[in-house]
């Protein structure tokens, strides 16, 4: 549609004028994600020489944080806070170009799985036995040990494709399949650990805007340890041994949008790790806008 203007703007990507070429960057980072493609292009086919490689290696990077930027600001902005919206706007930020509608149906045959297994006569206990079975035997689901701490237990793609991930993405990933199935689960911020826990009805409405007080937890799962069943009593022996008070807050599900901030928490230390500080630096970013208060 607009190809030969920005035909015309890439070929000055090379210009040795500083001025002209932050000039140039500025309107084609104004295109947006869409012309990604006609950029890939022509780093795949045209040898302009090294400097016109870097800049647009970094011009593509640069389009698709921002775009990343613009939708985690979207879904924070948005009413329901969609659990998986946000893990995939996570998992684009490492891989900008993967089939999010293929996640998706992979995602989705997983849910019809469980879903043919689970019947409205099965108490809570009965439900997560299913689940489990269903979500760690037979798809194979389980904690990284090997690698706690690697980057890629954060991501969906990597996850689904190497059924290896740490609490908080497996546990985000069973919390969205079972509230998908009417399944009252949500996560609970645990310092030092990410668990699940089954109420006796949801406790957030979403319609109406507000959060349930009179839920009831019936008992805590462990989704990083093949959905093991766990009682209040094992988090005030968990929370003794790290020496944290028995805060409400670390029995109490949390928000879908603590979750994707602990996620973003998660890759940050990762990549502090690995001594990655651009991506550190680029992560941070990210996390304070999700932790930054409105108005």
């Amino acid at each position: 549609m607009y190809s030969h203007e920005v035909n015309a703007l890439i070929t000055l990507i090379e210009d040795p004028d500083e001025t002209i070429y932050k000039q140039v960057s500025s309107e084609l980072k104004n295109y947006g994600e869409s012309i990604i493609p006609q950029l890939e292009q022509y780093w795949e086919l045209t040898d302009f020489g090294p400097l016109f490689q870097t800049r647009l290696e970094e011009l593509i990077s640069t389009i698709q944080y921002e775009g990343v930027y613009n939708r985690l600001k979207a879904w924070k902005n948005s009413s329901d806070k969609d659990l998986l919206e946000g893990a995939l706007i996570i998992n684009k930020y490492q891989y900008p170009s993967y089939d999010e509608a293929e996640l998706r149906r992979t995602i989705s045959k997983i849910r019809q799985d469980i879903w043919l297994e689970l019947n409205d006569n099965l108490t809570a206990f009965e439900q997560v036995r299913v689940f489990n079975h269903m979500f760690y035997n037979h798809h194979g689901f389980k904690g990284n040990r090997d690698n706690y701490h690697q980057p890629q237990n954060s991501f969906l793609t990597d996850l689904v494709a190497s059924k290896c991930g740490n609490p908080l993405s497996l546990g985000l990933l069973y919390t969205y399949l079972a509230n998908s199935l009417d399944m009252p689960i949500h996560g609970v911020n645990l310092p030092s650990h990410f668990i699940l826990c089954f109420m006796d009805f949801h406790p957030f409405d979403a319609e109406l805007g507000l959060d349930r007080e009179d839920a009831d937890v019936l008992f805590y799962i462990n989704p990083f340890n093949a959905g093991t069943i766990l009682q209040k009593e094992e988090i005030d022996d968990f929370l003794q041994k790290q020496n944290l008070p028995q805060d409400e807050r670390f029995y109490r599900p949390c928000p879908n949008m603590e979750m994707i901030a602990r996620m973003l928490n998660n890759l940050i230390h990762a990549y502090i790790a690995a001594s990655n500080d651009d991506k550190v630096r680029e992560l941070r970013t990210l996390q304070s806008l999700l932790l930054e208060k409105e108005g």
